[in-house]
């Protein structure tokens, strides 16, 4: 029930500062702070980015007087860290993950570009207007600090950031500044076309070099050894040419079948292990108070202790006096090249702020042990780590252009094209990426971003097939086409199979969840991922020697799987009558349980591995068998009057193409799976060619989806997003809310806001305390409202407050001014304290989002979700009664989520 008016929390507030800070909660401390120079008077006005820009360049050998800027940038300035100050710092292993980007943007392109192109306000405006136009640009545009490690985006802030620069490159009409605006506007076409290109051509390296070394397992090519079976005997079965480990080593007396299953299962370890090994390079370990569980795709991981809150999940005063005790607990660890990073990219996409994930370190170890992890034969794809490794590109390409460098909200709609052009390279579908990109992982996809992703899509898959890394003119290997129609009589069987299909998809996340809270959390597993690697390796190699079907690769079993007869007779998956198909079912059958044993002990181990592939193979397996029983049952009646006279024609095929069945099952288990359903429709239909079967794919897709719904609501990405803690506010949810704005609403504490009701000079180490108690509860992205005789008059965030407090001379003995609007009794304060206080209105937005404290929670969820808020200020009758932070506001959605309320 929603509380009363009464019940509501007022601007009254909880004096905490003795208890927490030590100190008092005016914002002026008497004694604290001796003056440095005698002012007399001082010109309040906000600093300019370009008075700034100049200050930051005078010598460090110039003594600092009354009139020099503390802004500018001393010599040996402290580092920013996003590491709490009181508590214990932890590095990171990986270098650069934790390292706050603070960058500094003054000598950027952008910036010169903009200077160059820039006017002087104070000659087309009064003094008045060019004051709050020089405010807002100090405020949207180069005094802003760069994202912290595991803070959101804030995309308001990006949109106005990406206008104001946009104005001021248009503002110019000469020839130069058309050139220019024209070239601002080429930057998007020409970074997705690279970031296309180098996609493509990483996958063709990928390709070709496991190629290569997948057969290794089973012997080698006398004359090249670099080539494999394949090749070495142009498609024949066996060559001379060829040799198997069994022959090379046959003067040991072993037989030649045994010693070719012990190099296999060798091979297959030592594949695995070497992947491993690379994977293990990119371990990053996170200080415990960043709340995350892990960033990998580890279903087993120990979620963190509750932390102490009250009911509504916010922090209390006890969470204080716990700072060294959380600084001491254990930190996350997380491989970024594990797994297929389609969840974590999902997360990055939403706004969340990882540094080093989508790096050059991560994209190069990617995908060099996704190459040994494909050959070690072990039941994953790498469908899915195309998806990461062109993030990365990505990411890495936006450097390129400033306005994509220095804009998180630009930068995510490159991203979004990336991810898209990984999934048009793995499965040669330029169309399905792009509904990939829009169905699965963004999170803002305009329709300007449609365009570019579709234009980057086709760019990878047409740059991957003139590379033609399998030498036949396919972008994919599994690409095939049907030549024969599917009979109405079919359609209740495809129905079946998307029922079937969909259950089975759906125990598959099941049985992956229980697999890994059980036998992945056993210390010695838990604690040398290396060792689960080597143990499943080898049950792998064990398993699978024995049959052709477990023994190929993923991609070349899918082919045969739905491949016709009439285009392939060698796989033995082709009678040539009825009484051939009980022998075909039965070893079907073997490597169906097999492949989906092998496929959930897989998933989720320290080795860079797609879950799609390995789902449709199982899901192909599935198909198969179904196809040849209902083959078998027109054979034995043909003249049943449901074929439609099919079963009279004589060919096995003419009333049944088994291969259709199998890549109807496998669309609808990858459905099933990760519950993509347009795009999974148009990859198959891409995949095959033919306008006949789209239906069927359809409508397989679509009964799969609600069967897989029903067993088990969440995709394998959104259970690994909740169990991993990931702080994902998914836009594709409709909670259903009974409470209102101020039910979540958390009490006004006095270190959690800026009073400046006496003076707008607040003392620089009350400042850091207040951040410091931030960091401390884990709101890196936090903010410090600033009030006014209980008005709320601005708020400044906590990166630009840690910012722009580590750039002071002396903080210890400095004061800050927090309002612009400073009056002449103001004015007399500062002229007593007789000291320059430095000038932190640039750093301040002026008109935070407020909504009322009776404001509907669907609009408060609507406020985030579509505006991309950090958080949301609360007003009561115009007067600040709190403010709801994004990540709390996430975490109550997961607690009624929890609770079945929504």
């Amino acid at each position: 029930m929603p509380r009363s008016a009464h019940s509501h929390p007022s601007f009254q507030l909880v004096d905490e500062e003795d208890e927490v800070e030590g100190a008092s909660s005016s914002p002026i401390t008497t004694g604290l702070a001796t003056p440095t120079s005698p002012v007399a008077t001082r010109r309040l006005r906000s600093a300019r980015p370009s008075d700034l820009d100049l200050r930051s360049r005078l010598p460090s050998r110039l003594q600092l007087d009354e009139y020099s800027n503390l802004l500018a940038f001393p010599d040996g300035a402290r580092n920013y860290t996003s590491a709490p100050n009181t508590a214990a710092r932890i590095p990171s292993r990986a270098g650069s993950i934790l390292i706050p980007k603070h960058h500094n943007r003054s000598g950027s392109l952008g910036v010169r570009l903009a200077t160059a192109l820039g006017f002087d306000r104070s000659r087309r405006s009064s003094r008045g207007e060019a004051g709050l136009a020089e405010s807002k640009v100090s405020l949207f545009t180069d005094e802003r600090v760069w994202y912290d490690q595991f803070t959101s985006t804030d995309w308001v802030h990006d949109s106005i950031a990406d206008a104001f620069r946009l104005r001021d490159l248009r503002s110019r009409k000469d020839f130069r500044g058309r050139l220019y605006a024209w070239f601002d506007g080429a930057q998007g076409w020409i970074l997705v076309a690279i970031i296309g290109c180098i996609t493509a051509c990483l996958a063709y390296f990928i390709t070709i070099t496991e190629t290569s070394i997948f057969d290794l397992k089973e012997g080698y090519c006398t004359g090249h050894w670099r080539r494999n079976k394949q090749v070495c005997c142009f498609g024949e079965e066996e060559c001379s040419a060829w040799r198997s480990w069994g022959q090379r080593m046959s003067f040991t007396g072993i037989d030649r079948e045994w010693a070719d299953f012990i190099s296999y299962v060798v091979f297959v370890v030592l594949f695995a292990v070497a992947a491993c090994i690379l994977t293990l390079l990119t371990k990053t370990e996170v200080p415990s108070n960043y709340a995350l569980t892990t960033l990998d795709e580890n279903l087993g991981a120990d979620p963190k202790p509750k932390q102490d809150t009250d009911h509504l999940g916010f922090d209390t005063g006890a969470q204080s006096h716990a700072i060294h005790a959380r600084a001491l607990a254990s930190p996350t660890v997380y491989y970024p090249a594990a797994g297929s990073g389609v969840a974590e990219v999902k997360v990055i996409l939403s706004g969340f702020v990882v540094h080093g994930y989508l790096g050059v370190k991560t994209l190069v170890i990617k995908s060099l042990a996704v190459i040994l992890s494909l050959a070690s034969g072990l039941s994953l794809g790498k469908e899915g780590p195309y998806v990461h490794i062109a993030t990365c590109v990505g990411n890495i390409a936006c450097r390129l252009f400033s306005k994509y460098n220095h804009n998180d909200g630009k930068r995510r709609e490159v991203l979004s094209a990336s991810a898209a052009s990984g999934v048009g390279v793995a499965f040669g579908a330029p169309i399905g990426g792009v509904l990939f990109s829009q169905e699965e992982v963004s999170y803002y996809f305009p329709p300007k971003t449609l365009f570019r992703t579709f234009f980057c899509c086709i760019v990878a898959a047409l740059s991957l097939k003139f590379l033609n890394p399998y030498g036949t003119g396919k972008i994919v290997i599994f690409e095939v086409r049907y030549v024969t129609d599917w009979r109405f009589f079919e359609i209740f069987v495809f129905i079946l199979l998307g029922v079937l299909s969909g259950a089975l998809g759906a125990l598959f996340i099941k049985a992956s969840a229980i697999w890994a809270k059980t036998f992945r959390r056993i210390p010695l597993i838990k604690r040398w991922p290396v060792l689960e690697v080597a143990l499943v390796a080898l049950v792998t190699g064990l398993i699978s020697f024995w049959s052709r079907y477990t023994r190929l690769a993923v991609t070349e079993l899918l082919f045969e799987l739905a491949s016709p007869c009439k285009l392939d007779t060698s796989s033995g998956l082709c009678p040539t009558s009825g009484d051939e198909i009980p022998g075909i079912l039965r070893e079907l059958g073997i490597a169906f349980v097999v492949k989906s044993f092998l496929t959930t002990i897989t998933f989720g181990i320290k080795v860079p591995a797609g879950i799609y592939v390995p789902s449709m193979v199982v899901g192909g397996f599935l198909g198969r068998i179904v196809g040849h029983i209902v083959q078998y049952l027109v054979i034995k009646f043909p003249g049943a009057s449901i074929w439609g006279g099919c079963g009279t024609e004589g060919e096995l095929e003419s009333c049944v193409t088994p291969g259709v069945y199998a890549l109807v099952a496998a669309g609808a288990t990858m459905c099933g799976v990760t519950r993509l359903s347009v795009t999974l429709a148009v990859i198959l239909f891409e995949l095959t060619g033919s306008l006949d079967h789209v239906l069927p794919f359809s409508l397989a897709v679509l009964v799969a989806k609600w069967t897989a719904d029903a067993v088990e609501p969440l995709s394998i990405y959104d259970l690994l997003t909740e169990m991993n803690s990931y702080p994902l506010l998914d836009n594709k949810l409709r909670p259903v809310f009974t409470t209102d704005l101020g039910d979540i609403t958390p009490a006004v504490r006095s270190h959690r806001v800026i009073e400046i009701s006496k003076s707008p000079l607040v003392a620089a180490p009350l400042l850091r305390r207040k951040l410091e108690h931030l960091h401390n509860v884990g709101e890196l992205d936090g903010g410090l409202p600033i009030v006014r005789h209980n008005v709320l008059v601005g708020l400044i965030p906590a990166p630009d407050l840690e910012f722009a407090l580590d750039k002071l001379e002396n903080e210890d003995e400095s004061f800050c001014l927090m309002a612009q609007d400073t009056g002449q009794h103001e004015v007399e304060e500062m002229d007593e304290h007789e000291t320059d206080p430095t000038d932190f209105t640039p750093y301040i937005d002026p008109a935070p989002v407020a909504l009322d404290i009776h404001s509907p929670m669907d609009l408060v969820f609507q406020c985030f979700v579509k505006l991309g808020l950090r958080y949301i200020c609360v007003l009561r009758d115009g007067q600040y009664a709190g403010m709801v932070h994004k990540k709390s506001f996430v975490k109550y959605i997961k607690e009624l989520e929890q609770s079945g309320e929504t």
